[in-house]
């Protein structure tokens, strides 16, 4: 009795391994269900970013997006041999569209973090900033170290959903931190003189105090790291690995740096 047992376990292994073997996929199998896969037949790359982060997205005059992230997915589309679709969402949708599949990539100057990396897979850095703080002339005249807004009678604005309002409780504890939808908002609140500081990427933080400077002062010597990074979805190696290739190809070449020095060497003069 025993040895029927045995040969009959023996016999259910046997056809369970045979099962497992006849379901696998194949190699070709899994690059058919890839993203790259099916950005090559519908023969178009859709993009997600908020058109309103310059100088990595905005509008121009009529409307359209343009800047240096626009740029480097309008350059991978061109790689890739398609056209491009770019949607605008607004910043706190870029990550549910990705998973959802209305984009195939993120490319928004969004900041690769271990807390987004859960949800989605991110590129090598394409650009590496920090945050620095945009400081109101009226309520902050005297900062000159970002750590010194960690005080009571200090107000902070920050851009819901930003690194800077996930690291502004970790950070600055003790400060009073406001946060809204826009990054004109931030602004306007440190211009006004409702908020001592603005905390943002080092660019923008520039740019703001060359357009306000009678009324701001800028700390812009990072005392955070930020990597941005192109997100895509969980599980597909073979649009990563091409992301990543391309990224590399563009940094050799030359091509990347001619769009570094097209949109940043003035602002960060």
């Amino acid at each position: 009795m025993r040895r029927k047992a045995v040969v009959l376990m023996a016999m259910l292994l046997t056809l369970v391994m045979s099962l497992g073997s006849a379901m696998a996929l194949s190699p070709f199998e899994i690059f058919q269900a890839s993203t790259l896969d099916q950005i090559i037949k519908r023969n178009k790359l859709i993009v997600g970013m908020e058109v309103e982060f310059f100088p990595f997205e905005y509008a121009d005059e009529k409307g359209n997006p343009i800047g240096f992230d626009v740029d480097i997915a309008r350059l991978a589309a061109k790689e890739l041999g398609v056209e491009i679709e770019i949607k605008d969402i607004e910043w706190t949708g870029l990550i549910p569209s990705l998973q959802s599949g209305k984009v195939d990539m993120i490319i928004s100057g969004m900041t690769a973090t271990l807390e987004r990396a859960k949800a989605v897979t991110f590129s090598r850095p394409y650009f590496e900033t920090g945050l620095c703080a945009l400081l109101s002339q009226k309520k902050a005249p005297t900062i000159k170290d970002a750590r010194e807004l960690n005080a009571e009678d200090r107000i902070i604005a920050v851009k819901v959903g930003t690194t800077g309002d996930l690291v502004t409780a970790r950070l600055f504890p003790n400060a009073q931190i406001n946060r809204y939808k826009d990054e004109t908002a931030c602004v306007r609140e440190v211009v006004t003189g409702r908020a001592d500081a603005f905390l943002y990427d080092q660019l923008s933080v520039a740019k703001h105090h060359k357009q306000n400077p009678e009324t701001t002062r800028a700390l812009l010597t990072p005392f955070t790291y930020e990597p941005y990074a192109i997100a895509m979805r969980k599980g597909d190696f073979d649009f990563w690995n091409w992301i990543n290739m391309y990224l590399d190809t563009i940094k050799r070449d030359g091509r990347y740096q001619e769009l570094y020095d097209k949109y940043f060497s003035e602002i960060l003069q």
